[in-house]
């Protein structure tokens, strides 16, 4: 099996450090580089083809908001967004600029791992904090972000994504819809299965930045 190639770019010596020994003891990983700035991991990057960048959100000369909006356009793999920060701004900055995901330190080395994969392997990822956050009490709920295409939806679809995208679980739906959580599950499928995506974070992000 080949190793998911990573890229950590983070301004603390001490998180690169730990994560770098967190993953290189992981036969599944291969730690490519590490970078103090957004600047530097591009650079990297445009050598050695990494799969996924460990991204820090506030770094020197270039911070992980604009290196991902390079990384990005340039095809250099996928951004998973790591920050000690919950600035919702940041947030739709990192998505819009096309982050896979977003996720605060403060998780174990094996759910770090897992947050990776999924990257890798095209699901969306967040922090659920960071998730309930993207639901600002100023904005309409029903109100989708310009770029999502809400043509091929019936009204109880698009019940059921907003739904998604506010954080709630299947029995949150169906006690707020009434309907069972066996139906909420066959929207949700078949609504993944429309858009092409795998996850239903990846569903409320693309609902919410009008990106996939």
């Amino acid at each position: 099996m080949e190793k998911i190639k990573v890229i950590i770019a983070d301004d603390s010596d001490f998180v690169r450090d730990g994560m770098k020994i967190i993953l290189d003891v992981d036969d599944e990983f291969e730690v490519l580089g590490t970078a103090a700035n957004g600047r530097e991991a591009i650079e990297f990057a445009r050598k050695q083809a990494p799969d996924v960048f460990l991204m820090d959100i506030q770094m020197p000369e270039m911070d992980g908001i604009e290196a991902t909006k390079i990384i990005v356009e340039e095809s250099l793999g996928k951004v998973l967004i790591l920050t000690t920060f919950d600035d919702d701004e940041l947030v739709r900055q990192a998505l819009k600029n096309g982050a896979k995901g977003y996720l605060i330190k403060n998780h174990t080395p094996e759910h770090l791992k897992q947050m990776i994969k999924s990257v890798y392997y095209g699901s969306g990822v967040m922090d659920e904090t960071i998730m309930n956050s993207l639901n600002f009490d100023n904005e309409p709920q029903d109100k989708s972000a310009e770029g999502f295409d809400d043509s091929n939806y019936s009204p109880r679809e698009l019940e059921i994504i907003q739904s998604v995208a506010d954080g709630l679980s299947n029995k949150e739906i169906a006690d707020k819809l009434f309907i069972s959580e066996g139906t909420v599950k066959n929207y949700i499928t078949g609504i993944l299965s429309k858009e092409g995506i795998s996850h239903r974070t990846a569903l409320a992000v693309y609902y919410l930045t009008g990106k996939k």
